[in-house]
Order: C-alpha cells, then sequence, then structure tokens
C-alpha cells in the first residue's frame, strides 16, 4: 500500500484523540521551516520531517490471550448479579427470601410439566407407530438373527419412547413360546440403546449456548456411547457363549420366585391425575399385533372404557359331532345335532374415561401428532425457563456449596469410592421417579449450565441404568404365574447386561471411553450444531434401518456389506491413534489426513454446504406459518439470537473496530509550500482530503 504523506509528516497531537473520523482542527504552523539558498543561489524551503505515527496503533488491539488456554469443559462461575444479602436493608431481605420461595415453586412446577411431557410425548410415539413397531416383533424369522433383533429392539424403543413397552412386548412373547429367551436377549439390549434417545432430545433444546450446549449434549450421549460400547463387546459375547442366558437361567432356578403384589410406582402417583386427562392408551392392542392377532389391526390404541364387567355364562351350543365333545356328560343328540355346554364370556361398558381424546374419532396417528407437537412445545418451553431458574437461583455462595458437594472426591485413600457412591445415587433416584429416561433428561438441563461435571454424570448416568432394570424386576414379580419365569428372566438378562457393562467400562479409569467419546462429540456439536442432529437421526434411525434390511437378505448380504464396512472403520480408528500418538512410525502422506479431499475429514464444506440450503431456504419461506413456526423454534432453542434473521451471522460474521484518529494538522500549508519545487503529479498526490484518508483506513 502506497505511504501517506498527510500521516508520515503530519504534527501529532496525542492529547486529543477521538472516536472514529471527524471534522477537522484549524492549522498549525509547521516547526523547523527555515530558508536556506543552494549552489546557485535559487531560495528554498527545508521542512523538518517530525517522528512518524504508525497507523496501526490507531486500531485498538485485542487483549492480549493468557498463556495457560481456558479448558472449555471447566464448569462456568455462576456470580450473584444481584445486591449482597449484607447490604440488603430488612425490607429486602423479607422480598429476597418471599422471591425465592416463589422460585423454587416454580421451578417444581416446570419439574413437573416437563416430566408430564416427556409420559404424553411417549403416548404420542405409541400412536404414531405403536403398531408398526409391534409389526416388527410379528416376523419370528427375522427375530433369531441376533444382530436384527438388536436393531428390531432400537427402533420399536424409539417408536414408541419407551424400554418397559418394548420389554413387556418380549416379555409376552416368550411366555407364548413365540420367541425364545436367547433370541430375546438381543432385543432387550436394542431396547436399552434405544431409550437414551430422550435425554439427547432434550440437550438438542439447549443449543442456543455454544458452551452450555458443549456440556449438555456430551452429558446426554455418554449414555448412548456406554450402551453401544457394551453392545458391540457383549453382543458377540452372548452369541458365541450364551453367558446371559445361562446366568439368568441359573438364578431363576435356583431362587423359588412367586408372585407377589404390583411395583411401587411412585411417581406415576403423581404424574397420573394430570396425564390420564390428556390421554390414556390400551397398551394390550400392541402386544395383540405382536402375536399376529389379525383383529387387533382394526382396534384403536385409545382407551374409550375405563370400567368393564366381564360375564361369564353357560350356553348350549353344537358341535360337529360327539368326538369334539371336552365331556361325554356335557354332550346330548336330539337326533339332528349334537350339543354342548361352553361357558360364553361377555364383556359390558359402563363407565367411560375421562381424556380429552375420549369421545373424538379422529385417527390414532392424527391424535399422536397433535399430541407430539404440543409435549414436544410444552417440553421446549418447560426446559429453557427450569435452566432459567436454576441459572437465577444457583448463584453466589449457593452454586459453591452443590458444586463441591456434587462434584467433590472423597479424600484420599478413599477418593475412588466416590464414583461408585454416585452410582448408587443414581439407582436409587431412577428407582423413585420409576424411569430412566426421566433421570436423565432431568439431570441434563444440570450438566449444561454447569452444575453437574461430565466425570460425575457418567456414575450416575451407569446407576440410572441398574435403577430401571431393578423396576423391570420388581414389576416382573408382580406377573401371573404363566409368565413370571420368562419375565424375570428377561429383567434379569437386563440387569446384567448394565452390570457387565459398568465393570467393562467404569472400574479402570483408563477405560472410561464413554467421556472422552462425549466429550469429542460435545465439542464437534458446539461448533457445528447442525452435526448433533445428524449423529441423531445416523445413529438410532438410519443405521439400524440400514442394518435390519441388510438382515432381511439373509447373512451372506449383511456379511459382504458390512465387513468392508467395519474393517474401514478400525482402520481409520487405528491410524488416528497412530497419527496422535506415534506419527513417526506412519510413513510422511499418512501423518495427516491431507491426501484425501477436504470432504473426507473436514466438516467445514459440509456446513458451508448446510448453511448455504437453510439460508436458502429461510429466504424463499413464504408461508407465513413457517415463518411463525421458525421464530417460535428460534426463541426456544435460541432465545440470545435468531438465525431467520441473520442476526447470528452478524454477530459472528462483523466486529466493530474502534479506530483512534489524532487530531489532523491542517496539511494545506504544506502542500502549499511543497508546490514550489514539486511536480504537479506529486502536488496532486499530496492534495488529498484527510477524511477519506480515514475512511481508507
Amino acid at each position: 500500500m502506497a505511504p501517506w504523506p498527510e500521516l508520515e509528516n503530519a504534527q501529532h497531537n496525542p492529547n486529543k484523540y477521538i472516536e472514529g473520523a471527524t471534522s477537522q482542527q484549524p492549522a498549525t504552523a509547521i516547526k523547523d521551516k527555515e530558508p536556506d539558498k543552494n549552489d546557485t543561489g535559487t531560495s528554498i524551503t527545508k521542512i523538518g520531517l517530525l517522528p512518524s505515527h504508525s497507523t496501526v496503533t490507531l486500531i485498538e488491539e485485542p487483549p492480549e490471550k493468557p498463556d495457560t488456554e481456558e479448558d472449555p469443559w471447566d464448569l462456568p462461575e455462576l456470580k450473584h448479579k444481584g445486591t449482597k444479602w449484607s447490604e440488603r436493608d430488612t425490607k429486602g431481605k423479607v422480598l429476597c427470601i418471599f422471591r425465592g420461595i416463589g422460585k423454587f415453586i416454580l421451578l417444581l412446577g416446570f419439574l413437573y410439566l416437563f416430566v408430564c411431557s416427556l409420559d404424553v410425548l411417549s403416548s404420542a410415539f405409541q400412536l404414531v407407530g405403536g403398531k408398526v413397531a409391534g409389526q416388527f416383533f410379528s416376523n419370528n424369522s427375522i427375530m433369531s438373527n441376533p444382530v436384527a433383533g438388536l436393531m428390531i429392539g432400537v427402533l420399536v424403543t424409539v417408536m414408541v419412547q419407551s424400554s418397559s413397552t418394548s420389554t413387556s412386548i418380549i416379555v409376552s412373547m416368550v411366555a407364548s413360546s413365540l420367541l425364545t429367551v436367547r433370541a430375546a436377549i438381543p432385543i432387550v439390549m436394542g431396547a436399552n440403546i434405544g431409550t437414551s434417545i430422550t435425554n439427547t432430545l432434550v440437550a438438542l433444546m439447549q443449543a442456543g449456548d455454544r458452551n452450555m450446549f458443549r456440556r449438555a449434549f456430551a452429558g446426554a450421549t455418554i449414555h448412548d456411547f456406554f450402551n453401544w460400547l457394551s453392545v458391540l463387546v457383549l453382543l458377540p459375547m452372548e452369541v458365541a457363549t450364551g453367558y446371559l442366558e445361562v446366568l439368568t437361567n441359573l438364578v431363576v432356578e435356583s431362587f423359588h420366585f412367586r408372585s407377589g403384589e404390583d411395583a411401587p410406582e411412585l411417581l406415576k402417583v403423581i404424574t397420573d391425575p394430570f396425564t390420564k386427562q390428556i390421554i390414556l392408551l390400551d397398551k394390550k392392542v400392541i402386544n395383540q399385533v405382536a402375536m399376529s392377532d389379525t383383529a387387533a389391526h382394526n382396534k384403536s390404541l385409545i382407551k374409550i372404557w375405563c370400567k368393564t364387567l366381564t360375564n361369564v355364562t353357560q350356553m348350549n351350543v353344537t358341535i360337529p359331532s360327539a368326538a369334539n365333545c371336552t365331556s361325554p356328560s356335557l354332550c346330548w343328540t336330539d337326533g339332528l345335532h349334537t350339543w354342548t355346554i361352553k361357558n360364553m364370556t361377555q364383556r359390558e361398558n359402563i363407565a367411560k374415561c375421562q381424556h380429552l381424546f375420549v369421545n373424538s374419532n379422529l385417527p390414532d396417528p392424527f391424535v399422536g401428532l397433535i399430541l407430539l407437537m404440543t409435549s414436544l412445545l410444552v417440553l421446549c418451553g418447560c426446559l429453557v425457563m427450569i435452566v432459567k431458574l436454576l441459572g437465577s437461583v444457583l448463584q453466589g455462595q449457593l452454586s459453591v456449596v452443590i458444586k463441591k458437594t456434587i462434584n467433590t472426591d472423597f479424600p484420599f485413600p478413599f477418593s475412588w469410592l466416590t464414583g461408585y457412591l454416585a452410582i448408587l445415587v443414581g439407582a436409587g433416584m431412577t428407582f423413585i421417579v420409576q424411569s430412566s429416561s426421566v433421570f436423565t433428561s432431568t439431570m441434563t438441563p444440570l450438566i449444561g449450565i454447569g452444575v453437574i461435571t461430565i466425570e460425575r454424570a457418567y456414575p450416575l448416568t451407569l446407576g440410572a441404568n441398574i435403577g430401571t432394570t431393578t423396576t423391570a424386576i420388581m414389576a416382573a414379580l408382580a406377573s401371573p404365574g404363566n409368565t413370571l419365569r420368562s419375565s424375570l428372566q428377561i429383567a434379569l438378562c437386563h440387569f446384567f447386561f448394565n452390570i457387565t457393562g459398568i465393570i467393562l467400562w467404569y472400574p479402570i479409569p483408563f477405560t472410561r471411553l464413554p467421556i472422552r467419546l462425549a466429550k469429542g462429540l460435545g465439542t464437534i456439536s458446539a461448533k457445528y450444531r447442525w452435526f448433533a442432529v445428524f449423529y441423531l437421526v445416523l445413529l438410532f434411525f438410519l443405521t439400524p434401518l440400514t442394518v435390519f434390511g441388510l438382515s432381511l437378505a439373509g447373512w451372506p448380504v449383511l456379511v459382504g456389506v458390512g465387513v468392508p464396512i467395519v474393517l474401514v472403520i478400525l482402520l481409520v480408528v487405528v491410524l488416528r491413534l497412530l497419527q496422535s500418538r506415534c506419527p513417526r512410525v506412519l510413513p510422511k502422506m499418512l501423518q495427516n489426513w491431507n491426501f484425501l479431499p477436504l470432504w473426507l475429514h473436514s466438516l467445514k464444506p459440509w456446513d458451508y454446504l448446510i448453511s448455504s440450503l437453510t439460508s436458502c431456504c429461510l429466504r424463499r419461506c413464504c408461508c407465513v406459518c413457517c415463518r411463525v413456526c421458525c421464530r417460535v423454534c428460534c426463541w426456544l432453542c435460541c432465545p440470545k439470537c435468531c438465525r431467520c434473521s441473520k442476526c447470528c451471522q452478524d454477530k459472528e460474521e462483523v466486529q466493530d473496530i474502534h479506530i483512534q484518529v489524532p487530531e489532523a494538522p491542517d496539511h494545506v500549508a504544506m502542500v502549499r509550500e511543497a508546490q514550489n519545487g514539486a511536480p504537479k503529479a506529486q502536488v496532486d498526490a499530496l492534495d488529498t482530503h484527510p477524511i477519506s484518508s480515514s475512511t481508507s483506513l
């Protein structure tokens, strides 16, 4: 860039700085101006050049970064922004107490609505895909394939949003001898994977803040990685040895269990009065569809009659011949027909249910979509309010106490016991709320705002896995005599599967791979937030559907397609480990991924493509309803900035640069004096306006 003479030789007044470009001040005289004569006697003008001032210093430099980079996984300090307690008067203290009580009541209310919306969300998924999920179980030949059974368990649990529903279907099929215990174990493993999608969906609601979303999404996906890693190790072991079937069979035969009372439903007692006013389902229909009952396909999942009376009466019926009699004493003939006595069951409807859709003639999928949209909106709104209330309550000294209580280890040498105590706490809390999805989904916003660390959330999640299996065991003990053994054995398979997974991935710190994988995924998702949705669709929908479709084609097709993909994944993992640990072993070309095209080893091209597509869709969004829905979604997910109005993009791309321009001296005198001996072209170059110079700067 060409030098600016007026800035290099101008007088500089350091005491009069202004922000931006301003009007010029009165002219000042130039120092050190002396007439002199050359050899020919001609008078010339000498201009003493003042020290030049660099224009780079006129731009405010950003503060220097500290030598130690800040760890993005460190918990944020929730500072108290209001008036301190010691500075309040009596009236202020009383108001502060009442305000705190009000916030606590609101927090409990929103938490109650949050749990109820999860229950309604599960019912909505069952209405939309319950019969389809039951049809997955109706093909017994497919489920004999353990890989197909695993994917069926994942898909069915994702569809009905309830592992207890899918497990109850499995128990009914095992009790009816339609399915063996060995074939049912992979389906139970898949149900354990599918139930972890709920808290991952909850984590997506915190995508507005990058740091909060990083922690929340990592805390939610710990459950996913633990389940998938456990299945990758234990499913081949179960297929080869059948250790879960043998172990649970030994336990069932060693203890003589009897049918007992129903399992306690502590949380249902609180939530059922509200959720039963919205929707009530007849879950027996899904079981009948899975049992290949053709009449169940025409039944509705919406429960109409809550109180019925069943009468058993004896009626005379005709039979083809005396050979069809169950007892000779109960058969007789009248010359033309053979008669017998048969018990006939008649059901009389007494009282209807009282939920909203009891008298509606809408089809089940339509009702399910209405409930799905409503429950998701309530879920998002409650989550936003819970996060805001927790952020305002957990401030100052209270946040320090809570963080120390939850995240601090026992003193040495008993620090290793802290994680196991957290496992017991997670199991106990899950047993109380009767659902691992509810417990982990409630814990997700706490991880996001920084109350619970990822390292502490891991054992709590493992405890939630144990707690949900103990609930299933108690429910199995309450089963009737004909299904007691099968339901108990399936529940014990679920229990020992999680116990074995904990033994594999928790006791030794080096083996706690789910924490490292979840942190890596959280970092990527915080930078490219669309990747979280891609991960969710890929892991819980596309992969199970693809593997299930290949399983339908037979083992040769599944092995022929799956083995090369697995080998490529293993090769990438090994190369990545070698690149990070000992790159000297590899050839120079393989020490990084630059030999591949950029779109194969970086998400930046994909991010640019997706950003372009979404911005194009937003520009062409001409429907008023679509715009309103977009605004509502942005307000719920990104309350600080709205992607629809492109203000987030402006915030990220445009940064204000404050330029301090010194008081510009009048350089017109310099130009006039230089005109005596300078060429015309140089004079024209010097004769520029200072405002244009500051604008170009």
